[in-house]
């Protein structure tokens, strides 16, 4: 999952959306420092993470792309469901999604003080940018899959990947909407564990 899907898979509390955002920047942190709430939302990251990597159709959704692309299915995939929360966003949310990314953009840029230092790099540029506002436009999906790609430092042919989605628009959707609300549930529940 990327950082819009965390934010919402969160439970309902601010700390709980910061540490849920912070597992993609938990890198040699010590989460043990950090207040309960935010470690508990990094957990909370953690365990929507491994759920979706596990899920059928997530599996199915990577065994879509080509040959040479599938090995980055999974992060291609994260980025694309962002999108596809925003175009279903009336089917998972009762909140507007103005109104839920304009309350995010606020929390991320009042929890600074608690964030790593590339964190608060990021989300001042999530904010500064208004990412979550883009990737309703599939367009903007594949601009962000392209910056992704020239940051790897290997040959590969990532590059480019936002064509093979259009492609598959129909079936990966289909897939999302199937598998999505299994993350919903499992999301409200494996804090319980």
């Amino acid at each position: 999952m990327n950082h819009l899907a965390h934010m919402y898979l969160a439970p309902d509390s601010e700390p709980y959306r910061i540490g849920s955002l912070m597992g993609d920047f938990a890198r040699g942190l010590n989460t043990q420092a950090l207040p309960h709430s935010v470690h508990e939302g990094l957990r909370h990251h953690r365990a929507v993470d491994a759920f979706t990597d596990q899920h059928p159709d997530v599996i199915a959704s990577k065994r879509l792309f080509s040959d040479q692309r599938r090995r980055f299915g999974g992060v291609a995939l994260d980025i694309l469901y962002d999108h596809y929360l925003l175009r279903h966003w009336n089917r998972f949310s009762s909140v507007e999604p103005d109104e839920f990314i304009e309350q995010v953009y606020r929390e991320l840029m009042d929890n600074r003080a608690v964030m790593p230092e590339k964190m608060q790099a990021v989300t001042s540029q999530i904010v500064r940018y208004d990412w979550f506002r883009s990737y309703q436009d599939l367009d903007n999906i594949g601009y962000a899959l392209d910056r992704v790609a020239g940051r790897i430092r290997f040959r590969h042919s990532f590059a480019g990947i936002i064509e093979e989605i259009k492609a598959l628009d129909e079936q990966l959707e289909s897939l999302f909407l199937s598998f999505f609300p299994d993350l919903r549930e499992h999301a409200r529940n494996c804090l319980d564990d």
